[in-house]
């Protein structure tokens, strides 16, 4: 799959030959909604002769720089976008490097610079509510009107999903209640959360339940403070990428004090041998067992532990 990062790396003479079929949208976290649009552009693809699909994208999200105030935590970095959008199907993706001046863009704008000038577009799909734009004033319509003037049609893919359509605004709702459940439903995957293993309190250790600690990446979305079961995965393929089943901290610990950052920290279940410091891991959610609770000593927090220990057991049948 072809990455460009900038216009100037779009083979703009290249593509005026075969011409293309174009998606547009954030596709924060991919979820089943975005699926469904990039398996229907590759349909498209066929039905009008063009061997090509481009995704167009924005980093960072354009609320982010119309009003930081009030960016969403994103569900995938720019680079987990990439790579499960090259899952799904796409052969190229543009990323807008998106700015104010950008935003400035009237619709008519957008298609010129972009569909037409720099994809050649020979047909667009995009969901049924895509809107684009200065102040958003482009919608399905406006690419129905460009398009029969320059030359490409336009399908628009009707949202899915229910009762509760399928948004990223949908999977962040369920990750802020906890139910991470609901959002691997929309997601048509389990929610994951990646990073470096970074060196703990060693409470876990000397508990007899050794964790693997993921801080929290600041904007970025995770489950709410509680206790799940799930998988913990070494991305750096010394165990041949083995899924080790694991109970799954969210939150600050609060049964000590002194911790103030949000981690993930995941014991995996029966094994105290793991050097993980270091290491870049992937944490899966499966279901959620409990909410955060401080408890009045270690002797009702271990009793605690191994509810949780038992109850991650039989949802993941490890």
């Amino acid at each position: 799959m072809h990455v460009w990062r900038e216009f100037a790396e779009v083979p703009a003479d290249d593509l005026a030959a075969r011409r293309t079929v174009v998606t547009i949208g954030n596709f924060d976290g991919m979820h089943l909604g975005h699926q469904h649009v990039v398996q229907r552009a590759r349909e498209v693809a066929s039905e009008v002769g063009a061997d090509t699909v481009v995704a167009v994208t924005f980093d960072p999200h354009p609320i982010a720089v119309l009003r930081p105030e009030h960016a969403p935590p994103t569900l995938t970095t720019i680079d987990e976008r990439l790579r499960l959008l090259g899952g799904a199907g796409v052969d190229a993706v543009l990323v807008v490097p998106f700015s104010r001046d950008i935003a400035a863009w009237t619709p008519q704008e957008f298609i010129d610079r972009i569909l037409v000038g720099a994809l050649h577009a020979k047909a667009v799909v995009v969901g049924a509510n895509f809107r684009f734009g200065n102040r958003a004033a482009g919608d399905c319509q406006t690419l129905r009107e460009a398009g029969a003037e320059r030359d490409f049609v336009v399908e628009a893919v009707q949202l899915d999903g229910g009762p509760q359509v399928w948004s990223s605004t949908y999977v962040r709702t369920c990750l802020a209640a906890g139910d991470v459940a609901g959002a691997a439903e929309a997601l048509g995957r389990p929610f994951v959360t990646r990073g470096t293993v970074v060196e703990g309190d060693k409470r876990g250790r000397d508990l007899g339940f050794p964790t693997a600690n993921v801080p929290v990446v600041p904007g970025a979305a995770a489950p709410a403070d509680g206790v799940y079961a799930g998988w913990l995965t070494r991305l750096d393929g010394a165990d041949g990428g083995v899924r080790h089943p694991a109970a799954i901290s969210v939150g600050t610990n609060p049964t000590f004090d002194g911790q103030r950052d949000r981690r993930v920290e995941a014991y995996v279940l029966d094994r105290k041998d793991l050097d993980l410091y270091d290491v870049e891991v992937e944490i899966e959610f499966v279901d959620r067992i409990r909410g955060m609770v401080r408890f009045d000593g270690i002797d009702s927090l271990l009793l605690a532990i191994a509810d949780d220990v038992e109850r991650t057991r039989e949802i993941l049948g490890a």
